[in-house]
């Protein structure tokens, strides 16, 4: 059995039968709930390691679950919900989700983000036990050094792309929006500042990517943000 329990917040009976019969079939233990309320409640009682969280639940709405579970836990959250527009994903981003996955699924994909989930809870783990240092990859970062290397090479990074690099590597497999980047690197959220993200992004990738058309490490949401990715 797999050691991670899952909490699966839906409130249809058809979509949260496949999404327990999948969790089922792949040996995770799983508890339900089907109302916000009691989504908040079993997040206290069960301390799950994971939350598939619908959004539109029948008695307050899953964005507002999100913050009320963030104020006092940072367990992994994955949406799973049929609002499919940036604006409804960014909302649920920045209350506080880690991911999101846009109804209809496949069961391939739901399974494949509860690995990525995995594995960015295994990599924070080992940061802790590694006390300062990140590595992913040829990535490395020292962060009580201040500094990264690209395999044996020290990458020559601004102090913004520095910070930049280390709120990517800090939530790596977690979407991060424009937003909430903008907030912990420069201290605003102005629209008109997502055009000089995009311009340290972009350098900051030269400087990872071998490739950075096909990018390896971070990975590109359009009109949402940017996931540094696990890279094996």
């Amino acid at each position: 059995m797999n050691k991670f329990q899952i909490l699966v917040v839906e409130d249809d009976a058809p979509v949260r039968n496949l999404i327990t019969t999948t969790l089922r079939a792949n040996n995770y233990r799983f508890i339900t709930a089907g109302s916000g309320e009691s989504a908040v409640s079993e997040t206290a009682s069960h301390n799950p390691d994971i939350i598939l969280l619908d959004l539109g639940l029948p008695d307050i709405d899953g964005v507002e679950v999100i913050r009320r579970i963030r104020s006092w836990s940072n367990v992994p959250i994955i949406v799973i919900s049929a609002r499919s527009e940036d604006s409804d994903k960014i909302d649920a981003l920045d209350a506080g989700a880690d991911d999101y996955l846009t109804k209809p699924f496949s069961v391939d994909e739901l399974l494949a983000r509860l690995r990525v989930t995995q594995r960015r809870i295994a990599l924070m783990q080992s940061i802790g036990n590694e006390q300062a240092i990140y590595q992913n990859g040829a990535l490395k970062i020292d962060y009580s050094a201040g500094c990264a290397w690209m395999g044996e090479e020290e990458l020559r990074m601004t102090p913004m792309e520095y910070k930049l690099l280390c709120l990517l590597a800090r939530n790596t497999g977690r979407v991060l929006t424009h937003k909430f980047i903008l907030q912990n690197v420069w201290g605003s959220s102005w629209e008109n500042d997502v055009g000089t993200l995009r311009v340290f992004m972009a350098t900051l990738r030269k400087k990872l990517e071998t490739a950075p058309g096909s990018p390896q490490y971070i990975q590109t949401h359009i009109g949402v943000g940017y996931r540094m990715q696990k890279v094996e």
